[in-house]
């Protein structure tokens, strides 16, 4: 709504539009009066004028027919008695297609001679017109022979139109008068109106506003003797009716929001001492949570890492015993020559086949020896791994090579077969204990969940570089898949299909942990039941190089 829509009243606005409408009709009535009297007016002076000029004509036809022109201008000059007529003049026609000439003319005193009408003649007798700004009217009339009806001539008056214009000037202004004193009583009705109609309007607005205020919904509006207004104050009290019922009730409302608010405080207040103890309950459970994962967690890597003691031991046993064995032998044939030394019985051939059998036993056990060393080194470098998280450069193929040495005790009984797919010369710097507990999960993860029931599966590992600072870990099997229901809830703490068989469900939470918390990396996993698993791990590296 604009300004001058709010700047608006009942009572202005009651007021402009009868006037407006008074002063249109006014406007309109007086202009069509006037109207009317001018052209009332004007056909009076027009016929006075004619029946003048036809008198002129039919009193002039006889004395067209002598040589001189003093015998009509004796006639014309009764026009004097004709206060209207300026100037007559009688024109004669020689024939009927010449020229009328001018015969004799009549000039009131103080008017001059006119001439040059010959030309306007016929257009003045089809029609008379105002000339020198509506002070004179010019008309013509034809001449005829009254025997042989014959047009001898022409008249032409020349009449003032001063009394025309007089009875128009009075015409407009008593119009005007009449219209300005109707204007004036329009005005004076329309106040006196406009106070009988906006009175009680402005009555009721007053009470709504005084009602609004004191909020008093019980008061009600006075009737009106105006039906409309009458309907507006029943309405209005009807209004305040409804309003007071709902005022009652909401006040019946708020009392009782005002019991149960201060009941529910009360609950609430309970509610928040009991929800605040079993939050710290709760707090205290998950500290303790936290600290048997942790703990779950520290007993998978150090079971690992016994599980990788134990093969260590079973691993370099066997170069130890060939290499105590070829010892003991060595030792024994050693006193066999010593005492056939001793007693001078030793022989060339027996010395020769001795060192021979020496020769070949010290091969033996410098091989086992070597062996031993080369299991005892790859394993410590795996348990440094799983217990430190430093960045250490190291061959990723040689790596992967040394997890699945440490696995061999446990995987060497089975069927399964493992391919590495890598540059031999890839090289990287990164964390070395994650990748190996990543592996290690990963493996025993296809061994006792996806070959479950297979005597022969397959475990393909790739390595590639995606770009110079990230390196990708492919890893899939041909197992039996996970289940739709385990796939979505993988990477999640305790679950497991083996529950109450040894799996604790902490092996891939354990894996997740390490990619993106240790390496800062991505794991996403594809499977479907019945065709194997898939985990691409993407991780950052520095100092990537192949040769």
């Amino acid at each position: 709504m604009t300004d001058n829509a709010v700047k608006l009243s009942i009572r202005s606005l009651f007021l402009w539009v009868v006037m407006s409408i008074t002063t249109f009709s006014l406007a309109v009535l007086s202009t069509l009066a006037v109207y009317t009297q001018i052209e009332t007016y004007r056909n009076e002076l027009e016929s006075n004028a004619l029946m003048l000029a036809k008198l002129v004509a039919r009193s002039s036809s006889n004395y067209l027919y002598d040589e001189t022109p003093e015998r009509i201008e004796g006639a014309l000059s009764n026009l004097s008695a004709a206060e209207l007529v300026l100037n007559a003049h009688v024109y004669k026609l020689q024939s009927q297609s010449a020229e009328p000439q001018i015969f004799a003319s009549y000039n009131r005193e103080g008017q001059l001679l006119l001439g040059g009408k010959e030309s306007q003649l016929p257009s003045l007798f089809m029609a008379p017109q105002f000339a020198d700004n509506g002070h004179y009217l010019e008309l013509s009339a034809k001449v005829f022979d009254t025997e042989t009806n014959i047009q001898l001539g022409w008249i032409y008056l020349r009449v003032s139109s001063d009394n025309f214009n007089e009875l128009v000037g009075k015409s407009i202004w008593l119009n005007i008068a009449v219209a300005l004193a109707l204007l004036a009583i329009s005005f004076y009705s329309a106040v006196r109106l406009q106070r009988v109609v906006t009175g009680p309007v402005e009555q009721i607005a007053s009470f709504l506003q005084r009602t609004s205020r004191q909020r008093d919904y019980s008061a009600r509006a006075d009737r009106s003797s105006i039906r409309e207004l009458d309907i507006l104050a029943d309405a209005v009290n009807v209004m305040l009716f409804r309003m007071q019922e709902y005022m009652q009730k909401q006040r019946q409302a708020e009392e009782q929001h005002r019991k149960l608010n201060a009941s529910l405080e009360d609950m609430v207040s309970h509610r928040t001492t009991a929800l605040k103890d079993a939050n710290q309950e709760l707090i205290q459970t998950l500290e303790k949570l936290h600290q048997f994962q942790r703990q779950i967690v520290q007993n998978e890597k150090m079971a690992s890492l016994g599980d990788m003691v134990a093969g260590v031991a079973h691993e370099v046993n066997t170069p130890i015993g060939l290499g105590v064995t070829a010892s003991t032998m060595m030792l024994d044939r050693l006193e066999v020559i010593q005492k056939d030394f001793d007693n001078k019985t030793l022989k060339a051939s027996a010395m020769k086949r001795f060192l021979d059998e020496s020769k070949e036993n010290l091969n033996i056990i410098y091989r086992n020896l070597n062996r031993a060393a080369e299991l005892i080194s790859s394993f410590k470098q795996v348990a440094v791994d799983q217990t430190s998280e430093s960045s250490r450069s190291f061959c990723v193929v040689q790596l992967v090579n040394e997890i699945l040495l440490s696995l061999q005790p446990r995987l060497k009984k089975l069927k399964h077969n493992i391919n590495v797919n890598c540059d031999p010369t890839l090289n990287v710097e990164t964390k070395a204990g994650p990748i190996n507990q990543i592996l290690i999960n990963l493996i025993m993860n296809s061994v006792i969940h996806g070959f479950e029931s297979m005597e022969e599966g397959t475990i393909d590992i790739s390595a590639e570089l995606v770009s110079d600072n990230k390196l990708k870990l492919v890893y899939t099997d041909n197992g039996k898949g996970i289940p739709p229901e385990i796939r979505k809830r993988i990477f999640d703490p305790f679950v497991t299909t083996k529950r109450g068989q040894g799996g604790s469900g902490l092996g891939m939470h354990l894996v997740y942990n390490l990619v993106t918390q240790a390496l800062n990396g991505s794991i996403s996993i594809t499977s479907e039941e019945g065709e194997g698993v898939e985990f691409i791990i993407v991780f950052p590296v520095i100092n990537a190089k192949t040769s």
